[in-house]
This record gives C-alpha cells, sequence and structure tokens, in this order.
C-alpha cells in the first residue's frame, strides 16, 4: 500500500463530496418543485414526450398505480428488447453479420438490462449487432436506471409527505418520474460525459470491423463501434454492461487514467447526491447526511480491506521466485495498477453497477471477499441509481424498529410510527434476496449442469457459483469472470434470479411507502430516537452489517475464507 495509491482514493471521493450537494440540490428541483430547472431547455422535450406517450403530468398516482406502471413498462421493455436479439439478423446496423441471439440468451440479456443489472452471459463484440446495442441494451440503461430513481422517490414521498385533506395518498407519478430522470439527469449528463470520453480516446462510430494483419503475421480483427455513448450511460446509470467483452479493461471502453477516475466519478455521483436530495424533501438535511455517513463507512471499510489484500499479494505464491512487490497484478490492467484495480471493484459493487476494470476472479481470497460482501450487504453503500436509496430506506424501517426497542416505545421515522405492517414488508424484503440467492446457488451447486461450467473447483468455483447468483439478485452483473454461463440452465435460472431481485424487492418497498403515506405525524419527545446524527449512522452499519453477516458468512466461510488459509498453507484451487 503506497501514497500515492491512497491518494487516488482521497482524490476521488473528494470529488464526490463535493458534487453531492448541487447535483442534489439540482435533483431535487428537477423531481419536487414545482418549475423544472432549465425549462427552455429541457422543457419542450419534456412537454413533447407526454404528448406522444398520452401522460397527464398533474396526475399522481396511488403506490399500487404507481407499482402496476412500473412492472408494467418492465414487461414491454424486455418484450422488445427480447425481440430486437431475436430479430437483430434482418434488422439494419448489424455489419459483421451477426445472426440471431438464442433464446435463453436473448431471455437472459433482456431481463438483465431490464432490472438494471447487466449480467453479460456473452462477448458484447462477436454477439451483438450495433442496432441492438443502442436501441435494446443502451436504451435499457436510461430508462431501467430511470425507473430506480422513480421507486427511490416514491418511497422518499411515503416518508417525507403528509396526507392530503382530502384524503387522497399519492406518490407522484411514474410516467412524469421517468420522463423527468432522463430528459433532465442522465441524457444531459451522458451527452456531457460522452464527448469527454471520445476527447480521452473512447471510440464511436459505426463502422464495419477492421481486419488487419499483426507484426507476427497472424491475422486479428479489430472491433469498433459506438462504444462512448453507450460507456457514459453504462456509468451514470449505474448499468456496468460493456460494449466489449473485457468491459473497462478494454482500451476502447477506458483508455487511461483519467478515463478510470471519471468512470469511478459517474458510478457514484448520482447515488451520492441522491441522500442530499432525500434531505430536502425530509426538510431537514441531517437525515440525508446520516445516511450518507453509512454509506461512506461502508465504503472505506470496504475499500480499505480489497487495497490491503491486493497490495500484499497473492499468499498462496509465497516463497516463489515470483515478484509481488507491488501487489497482485494479476488480471489487472497495467495501466491503472493495484490501487485503482481495488478501488474499482469496491466502486462497481458498492453500487449496482457491475463494470470492471479487472477480473475479480484473479483477486486474492480476501480481495476477492470484498466485491461478493458488498453485493450481499443488498448494495446500500450508495448502491445503483435510485436502488441504493430505496434499499438503505428498507434497512432504516429495520433500525428504527430495533432503536423504538431500546428505548421501549413505538418506534418512528421522521413523525411517522412504523408499526407492524411496515415491519412485515421490511422483512420480507430483506428476507427475498437471500433465499432467491442461497437457493439458487445449493440448487446450482449440486447438479451437473450448474458445475460443469466452472473454471476452478474447491471453494473458488462455490464462490463463482454463489458470486454469479448474488450478482444477479443484487442486479450488480459483475461476475468472477471464471464461469462459463451461456448455458440453458444459467441463462434461464439467473434471468429469474435478476427478476426476482429487483422487482420482488420493489414491491414491498412501494408497499411501505403507500402505507407510511397515509399516517400522521407525531411530535418528537425525550424519548424519540433521533435519526438525523452519528448514533443513529453508527446503528445503521451495524443493522447492515449483522444482517448481512448472519445470512451469508456461512456460505463465506465454506468459500473465500477456507480459501484464503488454504492458500497460507500453499493449496491453490
Amino acid at each position: 500500500m503506497t501514497g500515492i495509491g491512497w491518494l487516488q482514493i482521497i482524490v476521488f471521493f473528494a470529488a464526490i463530496v463535493a458534487v453531492t450537494k448541487p447535483l442534489g440540490v439540482y435533483m431535487f428541483r428537477v423531481f419536487e418543485s414545482e418549475r423544472a430547472p432549465l425549462p427552455r431547455l429541457f422543457g419542450g422535450l419534456e412537454r413533447l414526450m407526454y404528448r406522444l406517450s398520452g401522460v397527464d403530468p398533474k396526475r399522481e398516482q396511488t403506490w399500487k398505480e404507481y407499482t402496476f406502471a412500473l412492472l408494467a413498462f418492465s414487461v414491454f421493455s424486455l418484450v422488445v428488447t427480447y425481440l430486437i436479439q431475436r430479430l437483430q439478423h434482418v434488422l439494419p446496423w448489424n455489419p459483421q453479420h451477426f445472426g440471431a441471439v438464442e433464446h435463453g440468451l436473448a431471455f437472459n440479456t433482456a431481463a438483465s438490462f431490464t432490472t438494471n443489472t447487466n449480467w453479460q452471459s456473452y462477448s458484447g463484440e462477436s454477439t451483438m449487432s450495433y442496432l441492438t446495442q443502442m436501441a435494446g441494451l443502451a436504451w435499457h440503461n436510461f430508462t431501467s436506471a430511470a425507473a430506480g430513481l422513480g421507486v427511490a422517490l416514491a418511497l422518499g414521498r411515503g416518508f417525507t409527505r403528509r396526507p392530503g385533506p382530502d384524503g387522497v395518498r399519492t406518490l407522484g407519478s411514474f410516467w412524469v418520474d421517468l420522463i423527468r430522470g432522463i430528459v433532465y439527469v442522465l441524457l444531459p449528463l451522458s451527452i456531457v460525459f460522452a464527448l469527454v470520453l471520445i476527447w480521452q480516446g473512447v471510440i464511436q462510430n459505426l463502422s464495419p470491423y477492421l481486419d488487419v494483419v499483426t507484426l507476427e503475421g497472424g491475422k486479428q480483427t479489430i472491433a469498433f463501434g459506438p462504444v462512448a455513448s453507450q460507456e457514459a450511460i453504462k456509468q451514470l446509470g449505474t448499468n456496468g454492461g460493456g460494449f466489449f467483452n473485457a468491459n473497462a479493461a478494454h482500451p476502447f471502453e477506458n483508455p487511461n487514467p483519467f478515463t478510470n477516475f471519471l468512470s469511478l466519478f459517474m458510478i457514484f455521483a448520482i447515488p451520492s447526491a441522491l441522500t442530499y436530495t432525500y434531505g430536502r424533501m425530509a426538510r431537514d438535511q441531517k437525515h440525508g447526511w446520516a445516511l450518507w455517513g453509512a454509506m461512506t463507512i461502508l465504503f472505506f471499510a470496504g475499500v480499505s480491506v480489497c487495497y490491503w489484500a491486493e497490495a500484499h499479494g497473492n499468499p498462496a505464491l509465497a516463497g516463489l521466485p515470483i515478484e509481488q512487490s507491488i501487489g497482485n497484478m494479476e488480471g489487472k490492467e497495467a495501466r491503472f495498477g493495484v490501487s485503482a484495480s481495488a478501488l474499482y471493484a469496491t466502486v462497481t459493487t458498492d453500487a449496482s453497477c457491475g463494470a470492471v476494470n479487472a477480473m475479480h476472479d484473479s483477486f486474492t481470497p480476501l480481495g476477492a471477499l470484498v466485491p461478493l460482501a458488498n453485493i450481499q450487504l443488498s448494495e446500500v453503500v450508495f448502491g445503483g441509481v435510485g436502488a441504493g436509496l430505496y434499499g438503505i430506506l428498507m434497512y432504516v424501517v429495520l433500525t428504527v424498529f430495533i432503536a423504538g426497542l431500546m428505548v421501549g416505545r413505538t418506534p418512528e421515522y421522521l413523525g411517522k410510527k412504523v408499526e407492524s405492517k411496515e415491519m412485515k414488508l421490511a422483512m420480507l424484503y430483506v428476507l427475498i434476496f437471500p433465499l432467491v440467492v442461497l437457493g439458487f446457488s445449493a440448487w446450482t451447486a449440486v447438479a451437473p449442469y450448474g458445475t460443469s461450467s466452472l473454471n476452478n473447483a474447491g471453494p473458488r468455483g462455490l464462490m463463482e457459483i454463489l458470486y454469479a447468483y448474488s450478482s444477479g439478485a443484487g442486479n450488480n452483473g459483475s461476475a468472477y469472470a471464471g464461469l462459463n454461463a451461456n448455458t440453458p440452465w444459467y441463462n434461464v435460472s439467473l434471468g429469474i434470479d435478476m427478476l426476482a431481485g429487483r422487482f420482488l424487492m420493489i414491491v414491498p418497498a412501494m408497499g411501505i411507502a403507500g402505507s407510511m403515506l397515509g399516517k400522521k405525524v407525531v411530535p418528537s419527545s425525550s424519548g424519540t430516537f433521533p435519526t438525523n446524527g452519528s448514533t443513529f449512522a453508527v446503528l445503521l452499519v451495524s443493522v447492515i452489517v449483522i444482517v448481512g453477516a448472519l445470512t451469508f458468512f456461512p456460505a463465506l466461510s465454506l468459500g473465500n475464507i477456507v480459501e484464503h488459509f488454504a492458500a497460507l498453507a500453499g493449496k491453490v484451487y
């Protein structure tokens, strides 16, 4: 571990701190003020989209209407993306004449991008046409991120709004939140960052692939495509799906340390700023900072462990004539080194992004434990666009319940009582994730059609399976990369895994939003547990870690932890 390495981490986080307030204020004005900012620049496009889609921007929805609109839109977009893949061989912008994507893979990919997971069981440059990449996948990068924003805003409104005088209980409009999220936030930022990426050398074209002769006399095909535009929204929307199979390790996607820094910044910018937006919605900025503080504690804990583990090299190679003075460089780009790779792995799994600039399967056992543990904490460490905020708010419900038991009174949050209905929904939310992950992992680990796809035996092989289903249900999309997931079993099971991890968890979150919305606000008293300070932030971190540890620690003990001690003994899997 070096001073320069820590400086990279500190400078990155300082940039996130700097953008949190201004972007958070901007998003509050976009979604919560009567008049959105920059109406001359974006207002015309917003109104055009309302007219084309038949949306009345003044009509708000109940939690059931909001949820139904979200689910109906997601089903429609999943079908559209599936059909684009199946028909890409007869559609334009297919210079390499790629054939139709196979049924199982098309379903898996459509489910992946619909859920903001962007798990890829294929090599993008050898499977998907330009039209599929743009109209199917990049389009989802916008809509799935905007949908996540909508759920976070709806849940936030449920906590912060008061019941209407006529008894009407609405949480906003899904269609308005979706359109405004795209028009005012994701689209303009993507245009700006795409231009910066092009300036730095990320390619953007519709040219056919180029066949060249190498210095050794062999032949090589160099893939091209509209990469910069997809790269920008891939990071801003915490999507993670790369144009190329190597993702952000490919020089056409991530050519230098500056673009690497920019990628990290884009991943965290909106999730961090949303905590400030929430503080504005709560009419007390300390509530937003308490959530931000909890996320920050977990982020620095993760990046410290990952950097330490990778900087100390692979213990299984100790004593061999292999140079490890600069740390474990297996699977890492020399352009970025150990510190930037450890930082990237931590950030991309803190958020539900899944983009990678190094191969997680090549990390040391403890270094690889951090990305997996980040996902298994339900990715509430800033998290995905919207998903991080509504995820940590679900843990807030659980935390205030525990705090209420500690002070001996009915738990409250923002003056509203948290009662049995909300607790049942919160526990349902918390239990769905491990049920899906551990259920599919256990099934796959004992089935020949599951284990036949492994690249490693022993604990690392088990972790390849567990990581895949954790990444799917956590809507992350990264992988250990030693697993051949393009098989009928993995395509179907991971597709179901991703859909369950997204929508079965959104429904109870929206149920809590609707339940909390109609509750009266009771004045705070001396017995009220404060939820806007450092004590609450520490308690929130403790609840998140304990729930994650109690749920997944037995499985991790059989995987990364066993592998670490085996490596110390010279045993390699």
